[in-house]
């Protein structure tokens, strides 16, 4: 199944931990041509399908709103040396007009997301699992500066959403992966150090 040719890497981390951020760093260093960096959030079913609260809120902050099924698929086309072509996801906005996203197959294939090892199947195939970290009351920051400002939302709304959605499920179908992945990248104030440890351990399998 898998082309030994290709080395497949999870990142997981919480809301708003420094996984984008991240994901850049290493996309720089790197090229696409090098590192297929795949995101799990292109990866969203569709509103109808996602998981409602008790007050009819969608929370988009559960592994059940995830199409793994599709992600697992695509993921052994890349491992197979195959291109894959997906719809962006627009996190709903009608503003913005979706487009097409092509990953071609690369030495590494990355992907990142808040739920990429809450599927077991998934789960067994990756070959080296990162998992960024920083802490809780740095992420609410980010996450309250980031929503409010990026994507329209109020101050309460984001408090909701943390309260109900994000914090339970980091909890639940996240945090409890932390111990089993093969390094964990500090990012409470700077991953710099962390940083220079996944490239050179990418580095190595690339030999």
């Amino acid at each position: 199944m898998k082309n030994s040719t290709s080395f497949l890497v999870g990142l997981a981390g919480g809301s708003a931990s420094g996984k984008t951020t991240f994901i850049r760093q290493i996309s720089k260093e790197f090229g696409n041509n090098k590192v297929c960096v795949i995101s799990q959030d292109h990866y969203y079913k569709c509103l109808s399908e996602q998981l409602r609260d008790e007050n009819g809120i969608v929370n988009f902050d559960h592994p059940t709103g995830i199409d793994f099924k599709r992600i697992k698929k695509d993921i052994r086309k890349l491992l197979k040396g195959q291109t894959v072509q997906i719809v962006e996801y627009t996190f709903n906005n009608p503003d913005i007009f979706p487009k097409q996203i092509v990953y071609q197959p690369a030495p590494i294939i990355l992907l990142e997301g808040l739920f990429v090892f809450a599927d077991k199947g998934l789960n067994s195939m990756y070959d080296y699992r990162l998992y960024i970290d920083a802490d809780e009351d740095v992420t609410l920051d980010r996450r309250l500066k980031r929503d409010t400002n990026e994507r329209g939302m109020t101050h309460e709304e984001v408090m909701y959403q943390w309260d109900n959605h994000v914090k339970p499920a980091y909890d639940q179908f996240l945090k409890p992966h932390k111990k089993e992945s093969d390094y964990v990248i500090q990012n409470t104030d700077n991953f710099d150090d962390c940083l220079s440890h996944v490239i050179a351990k990418f580095k190595e399998v690339m030999v």
